[in-house]
C-alpha cells in the first residue's frame, strides 16, 4: 500500500515511503516483545502491572460506621485497609464488620476498623505474571486482590475479569502464534 499526501505522485509517495520507514541512525527502532518456544509473542510473561486496576483503600483509623459508609458508596463488599504510609495491612469485610459489631452490639461509630482487618488476605506483586496470580486467585477462591509493591506498598487491585480479558486476548493472539 502506498501512503501519500494530497499533493504527491504515485511515484513521489513510492520515494517518500521508503524514506519514512526506514530507520535512520539518529533513531531507535521499537522494541520488539521477546518471542516463546512457540515462537510468538511472550504474552505468559506480562506482569500484573500491565492490567492494574486503580485502589480505593480505607484507612486504618476511621470507625466501622466511616468504613461502612464508604464501601456503601462505592458498592464494594470489601476493601484493602491501609496505614498512613500506605502500606497493606489487610482487608475488611461489609458483612463481616455488621456480624461482629451489631452481633456484639458494639457502636459502629466508635468502634476502630482496624480491629475487624483480616491480615491473611490474600495480595499480590505488582511484578508478578498474570498467569501466577490468577492461579493464586482461583486456588485461594477469590475474585479480586490488592497488588503491592515488594515493600508492601498498595499500587491497585486486580479482579479475575481483567484476567480472564487478558487470557481471552492471548488466545485471540495464539493463531498468530502457530503461524511463525
Amino acid at each position: 500500500m502506498v501512503f501519500k499526501t494530497p499533493n504527491e505522485t504515485d511515484d513521489d509517495a513510492r520515494h517518500a515511503n521508503h524514506h519514512r520507514l526506514q530507520i535512520r541512525p539518529n533513531q531507535s527502532p521499537m522494541k520488539q516483545i521477546k518471542a516463546n518456544h512457540s515462537g510468538g509473542a511472550n504474552f505468559e510473561a506480562r506482569t500484573v502491572k500491565d492490567i492494574i486496576e486503580p485502589a480505593k483503600s480505607i484507612s486504618n483509623k476511621v470507625s466501622v460506621k466511616a468504613a461502612l459508609d464508604e464501601m456503601q458508596a462505592r458498592a464494594i463488599d470489601s476493601s484493602p485497609v491501609i496505614d498512613q504510609r500506605g502500606e497493606l495491612l489487610g482487608t475488611v469485610s461489609k458483612n463481616k464488620m455488621n456480624r461482629k459489631v451489631g452481633g456484639f452490639g458494639h457502636d459502629p461509630k466508635t468502634e476502630p476498623v482496624e480491629a475487624h482487618i483480616e491480615k491473611n488476605s490474600a495480595y499480590c506483586f505488582e511484578d508478578q505474571t498474570i498467569v501466577e496470580v490468577e492461579q493464586m486467585m482461583l486456588n485461594a477462591n477469590v475474585g479480586e486482590v490488592p497488588v503491592v509493591t515488594r515493600e508492601k506498598l498498595l499500587v491497585g487491585t486486580i479482579n479475575i475479569e481483567g484476567s480472564q480479558q487478558e487470557k481471552r486476548w492471548r488466545k485471540r493472539w495464539k493463531p498468530l502464534k502457530s503461524r511463525a
